[in-house]
């Protein structure tokens, strides 16, 4: 890759928001179930919110990649 690389610390500046948002929704969806069915009802909208989680960073991964290389572009 030439040097053009991303690092951990843009990726986690770029996903900052994500983050809080994701984390929110699962307190969300733990707090909301009901006694004795806390898996049961907040396990798919956990899920949910990481798969957008995991979306979005790799979005915005590819997209820092993509802006360093085009930085570097002769």
């Amino acid at each position: 890759m030439d040097g053009k690389c991303v690092t951990a610390e843009q990726i986690l500046t770029e996903i900052g928001i994500d983050l809080e948002r994701m984390a929110q929704k699962v307190a969300d969806a733990i707090n909301t179930a009901e006694a004795g069915a806390i898996i049961d009802q907040s396990e798919e909208p956990v899920r949910d919110a990481m798969a957008e989680l995991r979306r979005q960073t790799y979005q915005k991964a590819i997209d820092l990649l993509s802006k360093s290389q085009q930085d570097f572009s002769p």
